[in-house]
């Protein structure tokens, strides 16, 4: 099982750079194995009326909402509406506080959620994370059920596990077509997370430069630092790994055409020509060399771009005149 690094282990690391994608990752990670994915269609619907017919007129309430729970993730809906006809409760929450609601939002099943939504399902209930259906429809890049639920007025802005917004969860995923129906709806582009990071940091380090573009043009100022004082610019310098250098390139230049200052320093003196050094990114250092990036900073233990270069070629374009 992948296990999430505590937060405070993450901000001290020397690449601290990406802990809040690690984090974000993890969540997300730890999410979709909160509640086991059940096999959809038929047969799984099949299979739950068998059980529901060994049960008998004896089920109690608990009985029937367990197999409601199992019915949401499965998208049976003539077997829910008898389950609630016979009792099961759509207040009835799961061990994580998830209810029905939710599990048929984050396994994408529209039919099932309109007809909960129409049964009095409460659209904005929050499990013991904070996580509402539309959050989890939205980390799961269910764009219809995201459609569904703005349109019966979900709230776009419940943020669910360490603070992070249902904005910042479709712009780790890149799902532009979710990000642009979250902003129509009124979703606030530039909220942090508990970890000091809003989706413009998330979607830039991932390489999504068409969604940096809607954050801009949402009205996302370039020029903001986020926690420890990390630009959207420094984190696309200190893109995750697998980022191409044409995908991690746009976003930097998108970035500076929107006025974010290529020499500002972090918490620790270091500007994003540093980040990239460290890290061993020669076309961006290029990049950033080409677009004006001072060489000769040094940051708060005295070190410099080419000090801190991870490779001898890329120290030799930093000590190059």
């Amino acid at each position: 099982m992948k296990v999430c690094p505590p937060e405070s282990a993450m901000n001290t690391s020397r690449r601290f750079v990406r802990s809040g994608l690690l984090l974000l990752a993890c969540t997300l990670a730890q999410a979709a194995t909160a509640a086991p994915a059940q096999p959809a269609g038929p047969p799984a619907c099949s299979e739950l009326e068998r059980r529901l017919k060994l049960s008998g007129p004896e089920a109690t309430p608990m009985q029937l909402s367990l197999l409601l729970f199992a019915a949401a993730d499965s998208g049976c809906q003539p077997l829910a509406r008898r389950l609630i006809e016979a009792g099961a409760s759509l207040e009835a929450r799961d061990r994580l506080g998830a209810m029905a609601l939710a599990r048929a939002a984050r396994a994408g099943h529209v039919a099932l959620v309109e007809f909960f939504l129409a049964r009095g399902a409460a659209i904005d209930a929050r499990n013991l994370f904070g996580a509402t259906a539309l959050y989890g429809a939205t980390e799961n890049e269910r764009q219809a059920t995201v459609t569904a639920l703005l349109a019966k007025n979900a709230d776009p802005n419940l943020a669910g596990r360490s603070g992070i917004t249902p904005l910042a969860a479709a712009a780790y995923k890149g799902s532009g077509r979710i990000v642009d129906l979250l902003i129509a709806r009124g979703a606030m582009v530039d909220v942090l997370d508990n970890t000091g990071k809003s989706a413009i940091t998330y979607a830039a380090a991932r390489g999504f430069a068409l969604i940096v573009r809607r954050l801009l043009d949402a009205g996302v100022d370039a020029k903001r630092a986020y926690g420890n004082g990390l630009t959207a610019l420094m984190w696309a310098a200190g893109h995750e790994d697998g980022v191409g250098d044409s995908a991690a390139g746009e976003v930097i230049e998108l970035l500076l055409e929107a006025g974010a200052p290529i020499d500002a320093v972090d918490n620790r003196g270091r500007t994003a020509l540093m980040i990239a050094a460290e890290l061993g990114y020669a076309a961006i250092v290029d990049l950033l060399l080409a677009r004006g990036a001072d060489r000769a900073i040094a940051d708060a233990s005295g070190k410099r771009a080419a000090d801190l270069a991870a490779s001898e070629s890329v120290r030799a374009k930093l000590q190059a005149r």
